[in-house]
């Protein structure tokens, strides 16, 4: 099995996959790639992504989060550490000016195996929601609801998408400002017919590093804005509230998602989440700061 180090000669010697012909050499890059695959392969095994032989279904858009996605997990698969099938999917939804034909070449071009589904969700979107309202939650539902039908048709036993740690951030303020709960995208979580993953390998990976890794590969992005979104998105408004503190304080980003990784059940007011009733004076081991993960089942008391 190749090692784990980057500075080979292998993407001269053709025995990298395609996905990486003509990366650059500079040192810069070297450490961008590594610190990607580093990051990706560490989400996989913290919340247990792989079971061996299984199918992925990759899901591209075309822009640079899901370009990086797909590069990554096909390094990681060439060095033997990704004991699964790849198979790539876009799914054209129809959105006006969409170049369809800029992802079926450089799939085939790059010797990706994939797949190419042309369904006019955004018809739908434009039919249902009124003018000026938000189309995303919709076209999001549209867009899964076909994911999961690819997949079981190609026989995958995961859907693969490529939200980064950024986004995870941005739906937890979201749900936080907006919806009046504590959620986010989780890493890894099993659909509601329950006969498919939907995993997040980048989890761990900065936005950033998505962009400098596709530009600098010369991947041809499409933009995201294609359908039209509208300005004052919450999406939009929450990620220039991020951004301003990021500027603000370097490594933010990174402190909040760390919280995200580090609950505390006992120190939040919901009391279906931690049993409050069962805590009384004299438990041994149960203070003020006790240590959740070293003391048994308070409802066992």
């Amino acid at each position: 099995m190749p090692g784990d180090a980057l500075d080979t000669p292998d993407d001269q010697s053709g025995e990298i996959h395609p996905l990486f012909r003509g990366a650059p050499s500079s040192t810069e890059f070297r450490k961008l790639r590594k610190r990607l695959v580093r990051e990706t392969r560490a989400a996989i095994e913290t919340y247990d992504m792989i079971r061996p032989g299984d199918r992925w279904l990759v899901c591209l858009s075309g822009g640079k989060d899901s370009y990086t996605l797909l590069a990554v997990l096909h390094e990681l698969k060439w060095r033997g550490l990704l004991p699964v099938d790849l198979l790539a999917c876009n799914l054209d939804q129809g959105q006006p000016g969409f170049p369809a034909t800029v992802l079926p070449e450089f799939l085939t071009e790059r010797q990706v195996a994939h797949r190419i589904e042309y369904q006019d969700t955004y018809s739908i979107v434009k039919e249902k929601i009124p003018e000026g309202r938000t189309y995303c939650s919709l076209c999001s539902r549209l867009r899964r609801g076909n994911l999961y039908r690819i997949a079981r048709e190609e026989g995958c036993q995961a859907v693969v998408l490529g939200h980064h740690r950024d986004d995870i951030l941005e739906t937890f303020f979201m749900n936080l400002f907006h919806g009046g709960r504590l959620a986010s995208m989780p890493p890894k979580l099993l659909n509601e017919e329950g006969d498919l993953n939907v995993l997040r390998p980048l989890a761990f990976v900065a936005e950033a590093d998505c962009d400098r890794f596709a530009r600098a590969m010369g991947y041809p992005v499409i933009p995201c804005d294609l359908c039209g979104s509208q300005e004052g998105l919450q999406r939009m408004q929450v990620k220039k509230l991020l951004d301003e503190w990021e500027a603000r304080s370097p490594g933010r980003r990174q402190v909040m998602f760390r919280a995200l990784t580090n609950v505390r059940p006992s120190h939040l007011p919901d009391a279906k989440l931690f049993d409050f009733a069962a805590l009384e004076p004299g438990l041994p081991g149960v203070g003020e700061n006790f240590n959740e993960k070293n003391i048994p089942d308070l409802r066992e008391h």
